[in-house]
Order: structure tokens, then sequence, then C-alpha cells
């Protein structure tokens, strides 16, 4: 190598990596956002609000950059120790940012003394303020919000996009690797995500109850994967999708097993084309009261009930 190479070498683009935490209030786009930015679907999205509860990994890797996306439960005041739980993974990511994505909607209401603004407002990670649903609105009530909303909180940029649309995703991507450190990549270029395809079956599934039954059935449903045979063809899935309420499990199944049928065909049809094979897929249901504030069985779904707010 000559002394011409070894210049060449050093006005090379450098590599830039990181954690890009998202987050925002429940509906603000931040699901639908990470799936966009990737080019596939990876958060589970319905209309109703807290639908994400665990911090979910989206890998976005080029030439000279990997953004580590982290999406999180929207924040909202705990109740119960599955709400104290889904906050604690959003503590968690803030804690690993080197970024942070701060996704609003035109619809958010916030005020200087909001408990998201007060963590943002003590973290050392740069802020991205993120205005989401640009199609919603007209430019110069868009150019309004940014200004009322960079008031609040001292943000590093400030970027006005449609995950739906879309609209300005590269913006976005810029706007992230600006502020990330010269790193070197953390997975492997071809990874997406760091979760098992099993925890994307369970979310499918629970994704499809939410928008199968829209309001009929309340807020606490989870669903467990209690076999993944991969190695066969096809893949033979037995779910469980738990209820809070004995109520609640002759809705699910509906007269006839009708509603249960209905639901298994299409969550069927999605794993198919998120794992790429045919799937035969089973579905029971099982009634854990008051699983959502009961230590042992948050355990037993994959949520820490001891994490703190921070």
């Amino acid at each position: 190598m000559n002394e011409n190479d070894l210049r060449a070498d050093t006005s090379a683009p450098s590599h830039r990596a990181g954690f890009v935490s998202i987050v925002g209030r429940p509906n603000a786009g931040k699901s639908t956002l990470l799936n966009a930015l990737l080019g596939q679907k990876l958060s589970i999205v319905s209309p109703r609000p807290q639908t994400t509860r665990h911090r979910i990994l989206g890998i976005l890797s080029a030439d000279h950059y990997q953004l580590v996306f982290v999406d999180t439960p929207g924040v909202i005041v705990p109740r119960v120790g599955l709400h104290r739980a889904m906050m604690g993974a959003v503590g968690s990511a803030l804690a690993d940012a080197e970024v942070v994505l701060w996704v609003v909607s035109p619809d958010d209401d916030y005020a200087a003394d909001d408990p998201l603004l007060v963590r943002l407002r003590k973290l050392k990670a740069p802020v991205v303020l993120a205005l989401n649903k640009a199609d919603t609105r007209k430019p110069e009530q868009l150019i309004t919000l940014l200004d009322s909303l960079a008031a609040l909180l001292p943000v590093a940029e400030r970027v006005i996009l449609s995950a739906t649309a879309p609209l300005n995703l590269e913006g976005v991507i810029q706007a992230a690797i600006r502020h990330l450190p010269e790193a070197p990549p953390y997975f492997d270029r071809d990874q997406v995500t760091d979760q098992p395809e099993r925890f994307f079956v369970a979310e499918i599934i629970r994704e499809k109850v939410f928008l199968q039954f829209r309001e009929e059935i309340p807020y606490g449903i989870e669903v467990g994967i209690v076999q993944y045979e991969e190695a066969s063809d096809p893949v033979r899935i037995e779910a469980e999708i738990h209820v809070a309420k004995a109520s609640h499990k002759g809705m699910l199944i509906g007269k006839g097993g009708a509603a249960l049928n209905r639901l298994g065909r299409a969550a069927r049809i999605d794993i198919e084309t998120f794992i790429g094979q045919r799937v035969f897929l089973n579905l029971y249901v099982r009634v854990a009261e008051g699983w959502v504030d009961h230590p042992s069985r948050l355990r037993g779904f994959g949520y820490d009930p001891s994490t703190s707010q921070g």
C-alpha cells in the first residue's frame, strides 16, 4: 500500500452505529414508524393504545451505518404490574440510547411537566423530535406544532414525517445517523432483530385478537407459545391465549368455535408471511384471572414487574 492509498483510506466515510430509542405517547405511530423504516413488519399495530408491551429491536444496516431502533411501549401512568413492567422497558431503552427519537402525533397534547419530558430532560443523549402523521395537517400547522414542542424540550433536530404515507423516512434516518458515534456494527448486517421467531408469532396472534374484537375484549390478554416445531412441514404451532376474566373466554371462542377459528385463520396467514413457511396453527383459550397485576404470572409471560419507572 502506498502513501496515496493511505490518504484514500483516511478520507473514506466513517461507520456510525448505535441504539436509537423510539419513545412517545400511545398511538403516536412509533411501531408503524419502525416497520416503515425497516421495510418490514416487526412491531404489531392496532388502533388500541398500549398495543406495544415489550421493547423491540429493529436493526437497519447499510455500508456506513447501523441503526439499532428500539420500539417501546407508549408512556403512561402505571396502574398495575403490567404497566410498571412496560414503563421499566421504556426506562431501560432510554438508559441505553445513543439517540432518542421522540415521536409525536399532531393530536398529542404535551405540557412542560409531562412525565416523558421530565425523563428526556435528564438524558445526555440527543433527542430528535419526529412529528408524525404530517399528512393529516397543513404545512403551516406542522411548523407551529414543531415550534411549540421544541419550546417544551431542547432538541437536537426536528423532523416532519408520515410513517403511513410514507413521507420523509430518509430524513429520520439521516437525523439519527448525524448524532450516532463512530463505531463498528453491533449486530451482523443481515440481522433484523434480536427476538426469536416464536416471540413474533405470539405478537401476531395478539394483534389479531385486538383487530378482531376491538373493544369487546379488554386489554388484559396475553399469548404464550407452547409448541413450535419449525423442523416440520408445515411448521406446527400451538399457542395459548390467556384472558384476565372467565367471561372473556366464551367471547374469544364464539358459538361452535367460530370466532376462534376466524382468529386462527387471520393469524396463520400473517405468520406464514412472516416466517416464509406453511403453518399448522392450534389456538387454545385459558383463563388467568388478574394476571396483569400478579408478579409470578407476569414473569411467566416475560415481563419484569420489579422494574422501576426510572
